[in-house]
């Protein structure tokens, strides 16, 4: 120990007698392990740490899937007979969002429920902090109505009075008795504040029929000794059984079972695998750079190595002291690259919270210091292993005369100089053009037309409440009432509603088939993206409208059942054809009359700009198919959001007691669209350019220390009449073979790496010939000005003063 202190000791005398090189040394490692820890902060967040419910690898994720549609949700009946007859499984428990009004305290507000199954809880093993939660009689039709509260919103609303379990709350005009409240920090699924039985909901005509999918999801716990191989044997011969039973709506349709973790984690689990790497590769990069730096200051004390060895020194005893002068080199870069990871992942978390699930639980803890540490110390043995096997056997003989600096010692000091700019360029080059296919992709994102102007539009949601509005002429009421009052706004232009809006708020599917045409067999009949809308939506929205009409007041339950398709549903179905007049049937029954359409608009953007599910879209009149949940659209001639507060007291100036809730302009909900691309581009091009900053450094370094070691060669060639531009041109040659034969191993990488970041990339292939072409192109800009820095400083050299260099 004593000896290892001595090491320290001295490595720092020595670092601190080349205070610059030990400082471009340490910010390139802070750079190096920065990025690598907050990254790492990231996926051990998300991807790593088990989910916080006990033995919770045991819990799985349940959805249904048909041969038309992949993720489903699951029909209620099914979920019984699943829950009854499965063999694999503790338990099976269902759940779905749910928002809910609450009112009666302080002003509305919207808050986000969760419908749960009782078996919920018990298959999470959670316990509440305050009475408790579902017993099965409360989770069955006709029940009296009860909820559990989150601790966020018991503390928020309630005071943390610990008498709040009998008391009432009003939920969208309806009473329940808190009967529990949850422990900090519980949320399922993500962003719930409250619980209700969902049970208490099935007693609903549309969810005994097995063709209903209400937005449920399962979750489920594993026997002890089951494998995921098995429950998922064990459910297709359940799901095989009921497709027996019942044909009509069960046929083609299978049970999906995956791990709940995958199931949280499935989206952007690849974007984080490819950033993972691509921190390995600015790691490996920063290694090589003060590698490179190890070997210039190895040449300034080759006579104090050699004079240490003929004092006795062994070489092991040599290579430990200049591998602990690299550890603590490490070991300093490190603690920065910790402090610039915690900005770092800051900044991200703050910037995106929605675009990364669990990011509650993202920071630097200590996983994260261990993981700095091991990263550190790993590091630095791995860049000074090289400079300290090749430093500790100096040529005697040729170190300790003056003229050392021609020494063999000193070529393959440059030979391994030069190998190691070559994988940094390589290594450049990989995570360059990584970031230019993400730019590339970005840039295509951007010119994809959404099929309407997101310009100037404010939407927001209303809900009404089922238990005070519960016949349709009454939500046809208050909707109107609302249209007319923001219509007569000053900035309104066009106001519109809609259930639902484009870019990943309208998950509404229903199945249909053309009148006239061939039906398909039960387990292939298409499905249709739909949404209610009120005539002037379309307006609002600027989608434009192709042929027919757009629907009107006259359009109402007592008249003919109408629609309107896009030009997608129109072109696949009535090729060649006016789909103006043609009918679509909704319903089995002969006995209940077709839709018939009436209007051709043009194809929007539903799931996302990158996205395109390949459905059909239709929208119908809000006044025959009437639902609580609507979105109302404002296309205003000033500043959208200046028309949110006075949109929120013509709301109330109809319902008093209704909230509206997301509160946000078109513009933005483009923008959240294109958040996951935006940082996956941010970050790596983040990366990228440090890896480039770091591969010009590295060429320098070379191309300035062979200048400083040729000094005497350039002295002779000058007095023997070559010009400036023949140095220049001699340099430049050097630099840029290095530089060349790290583009040629670089382009090789990519061309196979870049293959696994082909599911992160919109309108570009994985190996886009312009992109490697540009990317390169701007190493060898990048290498050129690096290498001509130095060249000119050969010009300058003077033959007198060369000639007597050595």
């Amino acid at each position: 120990m004593e000896s290892l202190l001595k090491d320290c000791r001295f490595g720092l005398r020595m670092l601190m007698k080349n205070p610059g090189l030990s400082a471009v040394a340490i910010i390139a490692l802070m750079l190096g392990i920065g990025a690598n820890s907050a990254i790492f902060s990231v996926v051990d967040a998300v991807l790593l740490r088990p989910l916080p419910y006990e033995q919770s690898e045991k819990l799985m994720f349940l959805g249904e899937r048909s041969q038309v549609l992949n993720d489903m949700s699951i029909s209620y009946p099914n979920f019984q007979d699943w829950r009854s007859q499965n063999q694999v499984f503790e338990g099976i428990s269902v759940f779905r969002r749910q928002s809910l009004n609450l009112t009666g305290q302080a002003e509305p507000e919207r808050l986000q429920g969760g419908l749960v199954s009782a078996e919920m809880f018990p298959l999470l093993r959670v316990e509440p902090q305050l009475g408790r939660t579902f017993s099965a009689d409360e989770d069955k039709p006709g029940a009296q109505p009860v909820a559990v509260l989150s601790h966020a919103l018991w503390q928020r609303r309630f005071g943390g009075d610990r008498g709040v379990v009998g008391q009432s709350i009003t939920l969208s005009d309806k009473q329940y008795a808190i009967i529990g409240v949850m422990p900090e920090g519980f949320q399922f699924p993500t962003r719930v504040e409250l619980w209700m039985p969902v049970g208490q909901e099935s007693g609903s005509p549309s969810w005994a029929q097995r063709g209903n999918h209400p937005g449920l999801y399962g979750i489920a716990r594993l026997k002890p000794g089951i494998t995921l191989e098995q429950a998922r044997a064990n459910m297709d011969s359940v799901a095989v059984q009921l497709e027996q039973q019942y044909p009509d709506s069960n046929a083609g349709d299978r049970v999906t079972v995956r791990p709940y973790l995958e199931q949280v984690v499935r989206d952007i689990k690849p974007a984080l695998l490819v950033l993972l790497g691509a921190v390995g590769f600015v790691l490996l990069i920063a290694c090589a750079n003060v590698a490179n730096l190890l070997l210039a200051r190895a040449a300034t004390r080759q006579k104090e190595i050699s004079i240490r060895v003929a004092l006795g020194a062994g070489r092991m005893r040599l290579v430990r002291q200049l591998l602990t002068e690299s550890v603590i080199l490490a070991l300093g870069g490190g603690g920065l690259g910790l402090v610039l990871a915690k900005i770092g992942v800051s900044l991200i978390v703050a910037a995106y919270p929605d675009s990364i699930p669990r990011s509650g639980s993202i920071g630097l803890d200590w996983r994260v210091v261990g993981f700095t540490a091991l990263v550190a110390i790993g590091t630095g043995l791995v860049f000074g292993l090289v400079p300290a096997l090749h430093s500790s056997r100096p040529d005697l003989n040729e170190s300790l005369k003056d003229a050392a600096r021609g020494s063999s010692g000193g070529v393959m000091r440059q030979r391994l100089r030069a190998v190691l700019v070559v994988v940094e360029v390589a290594m450049s080059l990989v995570l360059l053009i990584g970031a230019g296919l993400m730019l590339r992709s970005f840039y295509s994102l951007l010119q994809v037309d959404p099929g309407f102007k997101t310009e100037s539009v404010l939407t927001f949601n209303v809900n009404l409440p089922p238990a005070k509005y519960k016949e349709s002429d009454q939500m046809i009421s208050f909707y109107r009432q609302a249209l007319d009052r923001l219509k007569q706004l000053p900035s309104a232009q066009s106001v519109g509603l809609s259930s639902g809006l484009p870019l990943g708020n309208n998950g509404n599917q229903t199945s249909f088939v053309v009148a006239d045409q061939p039906e398909p067999p039960a387990s292939q009949v298409p499905l249709t993206e739909m949404a209610l809308v009120s005539p002037d939506y379309f307006s609002a929205m600027r989608i434009p409208l192709l042929s027919g009409r757009s629907f009107t007041d006259q359009d109402n339950k007592d008249s003919a059942r109408v629609m309107v398709v896009d030009d997608l549903f129109a072109k696949r179905y009535w090729p060649g054809e006016d789909a103006v007049g043609k009918r679509v049937r909704f319903e089995r029954d002969p006995k209940i009359p077709p839709t018939t359409v009436v209007g051709v608009v043009g194809r929007v953007k539903m799931e996302g700009l990158d996205t395109d599910s390949g459905r059909v879209q239709s929208y119908f009149p809000y006044t025959q198919n009437t639902w609580n949940g609507m979105t109302f659209v404002i296309r205003a001639s000033t500043d959208p959001q200046m028309l949110a507060g006075v949109a929120r007291e013509q709301i109330q100036a109809v319902d008093s007691g209704m909230p509206i809730f997301e509160v946000q302009t078109m513009e933005r909900i483009w923008s959240a669209s294109l958040a996951p691309q935006r940082l996956n581009l941010i970050l790596l091009g983040i990366f990228a350019a440090i890896a480039l900053v770091l591969a010009g450094v590295g060429i320098y370094g070379v191309m300035s220390y062979s200048v400083t070691q040729r000094t005497h060669e350039m002295g002779i060639r000058m007095a023997l009449g070559a010009r400036p531009g023949d140095v220049v041109a001699l340099v430049l040659k050097n630099g840029m073979t290095f530089a060349l034969a790290g583009l040629a191993t670089g382009g090789v990488i990519a061309f196979f790496l870049t293959r696994l970041m082909a599911g992160l990339l919109f309108g570009v292939s994985a190996r886009d010939p312009l992109t490697f072409a540009t990317i390169s192109g701007l190493l060898v800009l990048v290498a050129l000005f690096a290498a001509y820095i130095p060249a000119r400083r050969a010009t300058r050299v003077d033959p007198i003063d060369a000639l007597r260099y050595e």
